[in-house]
């Protein structure tokens, strides 16, 4: 079936196409009843507008961007980006926006991403996402004058406004919690080492697990899957000094973890603690499910999609604090082996 076009909806008026156009832009040039008119001629036909003749207008593209530069393996499994892109969804399909979603193996095939999408008017702004201490993508978007939002520390932003959450004070509350248990010998299986999240959770352990007077802490640097995870964690487990309790950067790797742990005959939780962030369906269904760190991760998404259209509109967007993780315990954690 051939898409409506204007000339249709002209002939079906009995109206010139300038008039179509004129009552479709809420133009002055026809009268209120016949804008009216054409308006339900429009729907009854299910015109809608041509998104490439609206960019070479000057009109807004109606979409915003996300590259994301993670293997698509993880992408697939990790709930984290499914549950963040729904609340972003949750947002843009009120004001009848798309999300153009782009995986990409680089920075520089990122960039090249950002300079087409905005060259072509195919998005009025962008997610910029995992962050990165001196974050190359940060200059290069501000350079494009391409409305963004960072979602990352405040300090890693530059002038675009950041989405974040105090994970500082998620690991805090948690490496108290396990030293108030008895713990003395905490492991963090974490995400890659450059990302400016995965940096300020690891000073914080440094920092809590001194506040706690405990040992300092083994950090070990993954990609965030599972077969990293389950790696990490069994070479952690057959050392002569094994830890009592491990906080891992996503449900995936405590999940593996907690595999691996079976494997070697050790019970959870009596003689190994095991924590998961973010909280998601996998570590309530496993056995026993994972104690984890939880937040609202489709709030997390919407807030972050509310501050991007604020910034396309052209506002001053402050930085924006979504609730930091709390931790919640469950069976997977309790006092360390005599």
């Amino acid at each position: 079936m051939k898409r409506p076009t204007i000339a249709d909806i002209a002939r079906r008026a009995g109206v010139s196409k300038v008039a179509v156009s004129y009552a479709l832009n809420d133009q002055p040039g026809v009268s209120d009843a016949t804008r009216a008119s054409i308006k339900a001629i429009a729907e009854e036909l299910g015109w809608r507008p041509n998104s490439a003749a609206r960019a070479l207008s000057g009109a807004r593209a109606q979409a915003v961007g996300l590259v994301v530069r993670r293997p698509a393996s993880t992408l697939g499994t990790e709930p984290f980006f499914m549950e963040f892109i729904s609340g972003i969804e949750s947002v843009l399909s009120e004001r009848s926006y798309a999300l153009m979603l782009q995986m990409a193996d680089s920075d520089e095939r990122e960039l090249e991403v950002y300079r087409r999408w905005w060259g072509e008017r195919r998005v009025d702004g962008v997610f910029l996402v995992d962050l990165r201490t001196d974050d190359p993508r940060v200059p290069a978007i501000e350079a494009l004058g391409l409305p963004g939002v960072a979602i990352g520390p405040p300090h890693t932003s530059g002038t675009l406004t950041a989405v974040w959450s105090d994970d500082a004070a998620s690991v805090r509350e948690t490496v108290l919690y396990l030293a108030a248990l008895g713990h003395r010998r905490i492991v963090r299986v974490a995400g890659p080492a450059g990302l400016a999240h995965t940096a300020v959770r690891d000073t914080a352990l440094r920092t809590a697990c001194a506040e706690a007077g405990l040992s300092e802490p083994e950090i070990v640097h993954t990609d965030y899957t599972g077969d990293e995870g389950a790696r990490a964690t069994r070479r952690l487990l057959i050392a002569p000094e094994r830890p009592t309790a491990m906080i891992f950067d996503n449900d995936i790797m405590a999940v593996a973890a907690l595999s691996v742990a079976q494997e070697l005959g050790l019970g959870i939780p009596a003689d190994l603690s095991l924590v998961a962030w973010d909280e998601s369906p996998l570590t309530r269904v496993v056995r026993p499910p994972l104690s984890a760190l939880a937040r609202d991760i489709p709030a997390y998404g919407a807030g972050a999609a509310r501050a991007l259209l604020s910034v396309i509109a052209g506002e001053e967007v402050a930085d924006v604090e979504e609730e930091y993780a709390r931790f919640v315990p469950r069976g997977s954690t309790s006092a360390p082996p005599a």
